[in-house]
């Protein structure tokens, strides 16, 4: 979809607060070092604020990252 201006992304941190809108990642998903993606954070911006690709998560940690995003969300 290229004609889309923006993207919608959860921000990852070193912070981890060990709850449900959390998915932590770690050096085996491409990671420098221990994480976490906060899906109660997400938010859209502008494809240009975005810089290089940071890792593709494989299927497991997508699982997680779906059920973290439906906890956030109230589902």
């Amino acid at each position: 979809m290229e004609f889309l201006g923006e993207v919608t992304i959860a921000p990852i941190t070193s912070t981890i607060r060990d709850i449900s809108s959390e998915v932590l990642l770690a050096r085996e998903d491409g990671m420098p070092r221990e994480c976490a993606v906060n899906l109660d954070h997400i938010q859209t911006v502008s494809k240009d604020k975005i810089g290089s690709l940071i890792t593709t998560l494989r299927p497991i940690k997508l699982s997680e990252v779906r059920s973290a995003l439906m906890f956030a969300l109230g589902f």
